[in-house]
């Protein structure tokens, strides 16, 4: 049977790709894990939603990025759990585990006022670092005199996501995503400021028409050969003592209609619980401590062999999270609902998730399994 895969943190994970990048560049107190080349100069490509499995199976239409598959210098590593973008950046930005940096999914309970945080869409008024303090890489890089610039589009300056994985670079505001040119000129100036410098360049559109249409559809493929064409434009116009490294945050799976079990609509399932968080791949329960055992059976007993449902305690006990801080264990649910195959738990409390082709967040070989690509 078909087992989830825990991420190796401190291995080979997000959380060790900047760490490993930080022994590149000679800096003291970076264990890193990865083999990364010695180079004083990185840039970092995060094209999100770009799997490893997704993109082995479109090999044809990325050249550039398959050539890279091949190298010493290249491997695969995995997101964080669950395998979903809040996360995985905030992995990718603190270095930390999820159980450490606290941003515990797209949508999770508030530690400061309860209910519910979508960790994409930062309600008015809260306070990055009310929900993740601790020192990102970035901050931590700068410390140790390394010039950090984040190109990314404009309207996620200041936000919440943003100042909890990636405070401490200087935000270089991109006002249109598909002005490439613009973008990688931005870049290159960036990676050459200082006597040591990073860049984190950020692309999402594979990710926004994979949910949109599917990535196995003909629009997903389009936007990957857009973006295989910005990787290779970029390599080609950077200095050569810059090292490029692509990676993404997750991989994608496509879920039909007929595979999504919707929740309000099964007689007694939201019974007893207090916030049904998460997305529909991995999908998280707070109830009260009496009734974990009960809301678990009931779940089980409705999903069956179509998804891994286990109490908080034994996703802890088994690594999910990694090493997880006990001021941050009540943020992840009481229940964990994790879909196996291409099976999504849905809810009529998020109706935009019925617009949904392309999802993640399991904690499959196709959703977890990211490139760390290097050239």
């Amino acid at each position: 049977m078909q087992q989830p895969l825990i991420p190796a943190y401190g291995a080979s994970t997000l959380s060790d790709v900047l760490p490993s990048i930080g022994t590149s560049l000679s800096l003291d107190g970076w264990p890193g894990t990865l083999d990364l080349p010695s180079s004083d100069r990185w840039v970092v490509l995060l094209v999100d939603g770009l799997g490893a499995h997704n993109l082995a199976a479109a090999a044809e239409h990325a050249p550039f990025l398959m050539s890279l598959v091949a190298s010493d210098a290249s491997t695969t590593v995995t997101s964080g759990a669950p395998s979903t973008t809040a996360t995985s950046i905030t992995c990718l930005g603190t270095g930390l585990a999820p159980g450490q940096h606290g941003i515990a999914g797209y949508a999770f309970r508030d530690p400061v006022e309860g209910g519910l945080l979508n960790a994409l869409a930062w309600r008015p008024g809260l306070s990055a670092l009310d929900v993740q303090p601790r020192l990102t890489v970035f901050e931590r890089f700068t410390k140790q005199g390394v010039s950090v610039s984040s190109v990314s589009p404009a309207r996620f300056a200041g936000s919440g996501l943003t100042e909890c994985a990636l405070r401490g670079a200087h935000f270089h505001p991109v006002p249109d995503e598909n002005d490439h040119a613009s973008r990688i000129t931005w870049t290159v100036e960036d990676a050459s400021v200082g006597d040591k410098a990073v860049v984190y360049l950020y692309e999402r559109a594979l990710d926004h028409t994979g949910h949109g249409q599917g990535w196995k559809s003909e629009a997903w493929r389009e936007v990957l050969t857009r973006v295989d064409a910005l990787a290779s434009r970029l390599r080609d116009e950077l200095p050569d003592d810059v090292r490029l490294l692509v990676t993404g945050d997750h991989g994608m799976i496509d879920s039909p209609p007929d595979r999504w079990i919707i929740a309000e609509d099964v007689a007694g399932l939201t019974d007893d619980l207090t916030l049904l968080a998460g997305e529909g791949r991995f999908r998280q329960l707070y109830c009260e401590p009496t009734d974990v055992a009960s809301v678990v059976a009931r779940w089980r007993a409705a999903l069956g062999e179509r998804a891994w449902v286990v109490e908080r305690a034994e996703a802890v006990e088994s690594g999910w999270f990694g090493p997880v801080d006990r001021r941050l264990e009540s943020r992840f649910g009481d229940v964990m609902v994790v879909l196996r195959d291409d099976w999504a738990v849905m809810t009529r409390t998020q109706p935009k998730e019925f617009g949904l082709v392309g999802m993640h967040g399991s904690l499959t070989e196709f959703e977890m399994r990211v490139p760390v690509l290097v050239a």
